[in-house]
């Protein structure tokens, strides 16, 4: 935080937070946008890794610690919130939204980026991978019809996960038994179909979301691991066991984990047993930027990198791009840049997110640089979801 408070020193007591205020929208992964405004007229946004009434809910709890106060003393307000024990325990990703509209805000009371306040820039522009939409895999036609199409995307992505779970027969996200020898062997043929179809110029990576067993995880791995798989992400429960380290020593796969876990605590036991090669926070989930900065630089100590996951919206997308742009060992971002909707990209009131050669350029202005298009947002409201409440 050096940095931060030598730049924020001098505006420290000159603005005082008014209201906090929660809203969803649509095709965002159930996220909700939140809303910091002040006396100056200033206006902080963040994404919180709930919904909006959660959010609303807990930010009730939350309003005594804010409002008429000053956002400026970020770490201040970070560990009053995160240390609430009673009546309820921290809600860290409503606490995460809040924070990046914190940091969102300090940047435009000082006049600076927040990749800038964060200790950076070690980059101008983020490498993305995108997701295998659309794709039926054990179609070798619709994979090689899936392959024009990304090949042909202006965006120019050259890594894309695939969901697991279809070739499964289980839903994504809930746990299954263990799996039989023709769910395995369909894993095998449907992501070697995406290789012959992609070729090896476009990376491939293996996504699942927690559904498997020990010995599946293993399987898994085993029969995937000759189309030479980009990493394998999160086959077991999310929190740490014994589990991962076995999965880790049975496969020369990188493995990713960490979109649900949160703070340190929740990605210290993996680093510390070296049984994830990359971890993989929301910054929505894991605890905003002040908290997955504290997990960055721990990730540091044992040279691990770091990649972002991230499914919501054009606010999380450029939260994204400034973390990724502010630490060393990052990796790279997940996106739903370049979806057909383009629904992220028409949340901008200004230019839209810049993307070339698979990478994302960070934003200059100060704060986040994102300026909401209200009408398109009023326009992907969640049913029932109040305006800006």
């Amino acid at each position: 935080m050096t940095r931060y408070n030598a730049l924020a020193q001098a505006h420290r007591g000159k603005v005082k937070i008014t209201a906090v205020k929660a809203m969803q929208i649509q095709n965002i992964a159930g996220n909700c946008l939140i809303k910091i405004e002040t006396d100056a007229g200033l206006t902080g946004y963040g994404e919180a890794g709930v919904s909006g009434p959660m959010a609303r809910a807990r930010i009730e709890q939350f309003k005594t610690f804010l409002v008429g106060q000053d956002p400026l003393p970020i770490e201040k307000h970070f560990h009053e919130l995160t240390s609430l024990m009673h009546p309820y325990m921290a809600n860290i990703p409503t606490i995460s939204g809040i924070d990046i509209a914190l940091w969102d805000l300090a940047g435009k009371i000082t006049g600076q980026p927040v990749n800038v306040l964060l200790g950076g820039p070690f980059r101008d522009a983020i490498r993305l991978y995108s997701h295998g939409i659309g794709v039926n895999l054990l179609d070798a036609g619709s994979c090689k019809e899936w392959a024009a199409r990304i090949k042909a995307m202006p965006e120019k992505f050259t890594a894309f996960k695939i969901n697991i779970d279809p070739m499964l027969g289980a839903r994504s996200g809930r746990f299954t038994g263990t799996l039989d020898g023709q769910q395995l062997r369909n894993v095998a043929k449907g992501f070697q179909n995406a290789r012959n179809a992609a070729g090896e110029e476009i990376d491939i990576a293996v996504h699942c979301h927690n559904e498997m067993d020990v010995t599946s995880a293993i399987q898994v791995a085993k029969v995937v691991e000759p189309m030479n798989p980009l990493f394998y992400e999160d086959p077991l429960q999310v929190n740490h066991t014994e589990g991962w380290s076995a999965v880790k020593r049975s496969t020369r796969i990188p493995l990713l984990v960490g979109e649900k876990l949160e703070l340190v605590r929740g990605f210290k036991p993996f680093l510390d047993t070296q049984s994830a090669d990359i971890i993989h926070p929301d910054l929505a989930f894991a605890g905003g930027f002040t908290g997955t900065k504290k997990i960055a630089d721990y990730a540091y100590l044992f040279r691990t990198p770091l990649a972002l996951h991230n499914v919501g919206s054009l606010v999380l997308c450029y939260a994204s791009a400034h973390f990724g742009s502010a630490i060393f060992n990052f990796y790279r971002s997940e996106s739903a840049l370049g979806r057909t909707t383009r629904h992220v990209e028409k949340m901008s009131a200004t230019a839209p997110p810049e993307v070339k050669d698979g990478h994302l350029k960070v934003p200059t202005a100060p704060g986040l640089g994102f300026e909401p298009n209200e009408e398109y947002l009023r326009s992907v409201l969640v049913a029932g979801e109040p305006f800006w409440s």
